[in-house]
């Protein structure tokens, strides 16, 4: 599952790996209400974040790190709302990895300063969907494709060097 944190729009993306294709399962925007003080929306995404785990039960979480904005109090938010769902997947025990912006794009898109259209594209195509799903969903799927690939790549790696090592 992967995380892309927003203090009034945080996006989710859940897919399904087999071996070198990603199959989607689910996906969509967890949306807070606007105007309302911060903490409530944090309690939305914490408990929205929470029932998504429970009925999805996905194995790994991965989730979007904070980068800085020109605004701090944008900053500091987002940083709020990544908080609360962080605690939410913490609370289900579950592994959780994390992946700067330019990171995810690379991985999708191939250019870590492609913009949402391009990555809402890639998706698309990579997980074979009718349409392009709304950019902080695609962003979230965008996290999980990422952690797959590099998930997939340290296996690899980690086969080979034991494989090296046994050739010894």
């Amino acid at each position: 599952m992967g995380i892309d944190p927003g203090s009034r729009i945080t996006g989710y993306g859940i897919i399904d790996l087999d071996g070198p294709r990603n199959r989607h399962v689910a996906s969509g925007c967890i949306q807070t209400a606007s105007g309302r003080p911060l903490p409530e929306r944090l309690k939305t995404i914490f408990e929205a974040v929470t029932a998504i785990v429970r009925t999805h039960q996905p194995a790994e979480i991965a989730v979007e790190q904070v980068f800085v904005h020109r605004n701090p109090d944008s900053a500091l938010k987002l940083g709020q709302a990544r908080g609360a769902a962080l605690c939410a997947v913490v609370m289900a025990g579950l592994p959780v990895s994390e992946y700067a912006p330019r990171a995810i794009k690379q991985a999708v898109v191939g250019s870590g300063a492609a913009d949402k259209t391009q990555v809402q594209h890639m998706v698309k195509l990579l997980l074979n969907l009718p349409e392009a799903p709304p950019a902080d969903a695609a962003d979230a799927l965008a996290v999980a494709i990422c952690h797959g690939h590099t998930r997939q790549t340290q296996q690899r790696l980690g086969a080979a060097v034991a494989l090296a090592g046994r050739r010894r």
